[in-house]
């Protein structure tokens, strides 16, 4: 059984798809960044200054005291 080309000669390989399929190649490259994205560039977010926003409230703070109920907006 022989071995896929890729295997056998990936730079061959790499080299011909660029001039026969860029599209797919090049998209290949792209895609394999994003991991490599995840992991490097909150780092360098943080040693550049830029600091995480504080967390969204999930509940409506209640006001301490008497509820203040308004005038003047009675249906007559």
């Amino acid at each position: 059984m022989s071995t896929p080309q890729f295997w056998s000669t990936p730079i061959r390989y790499i080299r011909w798809a660029s001039y026969e399929k860029p599209a797919i190649l090049y998209s290949l490259i792209i895609g394999s960044m994003g991991p490599v994205a995840l992991f490097g560039i909150p780092p360098i977010r943080r040693a550049l200054g830029d600091v995480d926003p504080e967390p969204v409230p999930l509940t409506y703070p209640i006001p301490q005291g008497k509820r203040v109920i308004p005038q003047g907006y009675d249906d007559e």
